[in-house]
């Protein structure tokens, strides 16, 4: 008799844990059935879906964006995206810059590129400050000579090289990764650049026919910031001697050409260059991929910080697992990559107390395109 008592109380208890189990599994379903309907029938939805598919569509792994938009939608995406940066950087820039004093880093008011509060005509070379929002955080390093900028490449042939190491090996104040590379299978080994390379002057690399334009970030001989689609012969005629291919452009003419966050190309680590009237290139440089520490921001977002501190034109350079700032010698940024210093990089822009006297070679002399294995380390 007992042993049916006790049966029977353990056969209530197994009915009630089902009923809770299936009660969780309802509540779960149902949770699901109206995240979806949120997901893909809600205008809420559907931006968030898009948000997170241009996140990932800027990784290596952007084929995952599928499983989130469809396959149709991706393609049609990426080609929708491709098109508005080529319109991006049509509209000629008119600026002009009015430089104004800049001090030398050995300056005692200028004590670890660091501005003070004195007032003073004149300004320390390099100035770098912490930025934050929503969701992300970062620095934006001002150089307040624009002729005191270079881009420098790697040493040796066969790989690209870390802005730590071209730092130091050059004797460079501080740098800022730059733009494009092939990175087959997002594996690359970091030397073959894309579109053009100019430092100093001279031409470092092209793919380009002689007739073709393409998106660059650069600085002409007067230390105004070029950016937008340009041929190797307008870049030639318009004196530019520092100059990278990468895109969109973000500010011309004293306007932002994103027009909200939605158009902001997903949330990533990000790198912009930009100028004020006075001279000054403004480097934003933002963290991401990294929760707690910083989930990255839109192109929106980098072209509001931009216009918050006074940009007159701006574009985005290579950023992701790319995104590097480095002062005197040490990353103050904290890149999205295993190595604290971040990757093998084509190209950087390097500030210099006397950039004349710069030892950069063309690394890529001898070489054409089709003579580099971008995969091969």
């Amino acid at each position: 008799m007992r042993r049916k008592v006790i049966h029977k109380q353990s056969a209530k208890r197994q009915r009630k844990w089902l009923r809770v189990a299936a009660a969780v599994f309802g509540v779960l379903l149902l949770l699901g059935a109206s995240g979806g309907v949120w997901l893909f029938l809600t205008p809420s939805g559907n931006t968030f879906r898009y948000v997170l598919a241009d996140s990932i569509i800027a990784t290596q792994h952007r084929k995952w964006a599928k499983y989130i938009i469809g396959q149709q939608a991706l393609d049609t995406r990426v080609q929708a995206y491709q098109k508005k940066f080529d319109a991006m950087g049509e509209e000629r820039d008119t600026h002009e810059i009015h430089p104004a004093g800049v001090a030398s880093p050995s300056d005692p008011s200028a004590e670890n590129g660091v501005a003070d509060d004195r007032p003073s005509q004149e300004k320390p070379l390099v100035e770098i400050e912490p930025i934050s929002g929503h969701g992300y955080s970062g620095y934006i390093m001002t150089v307040n000579d624009p002729t005191k900028i270079r881009i420098g490449v790697p040493e040796k042939q066969g790989r690209g090289e870390r802005v730590t190491s071209m730092v130091k090996r050059t004797g460079a104040i501080a740098g800022v990764n730059g733009g494009g590379f092939a990175d087959p299978n997002w594996e690359g080994n970091g030397f073959q650049p894309i579109g053009i390379v100019m430092s100093g002057g001279k031409l470092f690399y092209s793919d380009l026919g002689k007739s073709n334009s393409t998106q660059v970030v650069g600085i002409d001989g007067s230390g105004k910031m070029v950016a937008g689609r340009y041929s190797l012969t307008e870049l030639q005629q318009m004196g530019v001697k520092e100059a990278v291919t990468f895109q969109p452009r973000i500010i011309v003419n004293g306007k932002g050409l994103i027009r909200n966050a939605a158009d902001g190309w997903g949330i990533a680590p990000r790198t912009a260059m930009g100028q004020r009237e006075d001279g000054a290139i403004l480097f934003v440089v933002i963290d991401g991929r990294q929760p707690g520490h910083s989930i990255g921001a839109n192109l929106y977002d980098v072209q509001q910080i931009m216009l918050d501190h006074g940009a007159v034109i701006a574009a985005n350079l290579d950023g992701g697992s790319s995104t590097v700032l480095v002062k005197d010698g040490e990353v103050l940024n904290k890149p999205s990559t295993k190595s604290s210093e971040g990757r093998y990089l084509p190209t950087a822009f390097l500030v210099f107390e006397h950039p004349e006297q710069a030892d950069i070679r063309n690394v890529w002399a001898g070489l054409k395109p089709g003579d580099i294995d971008p995969g091969k380390w």
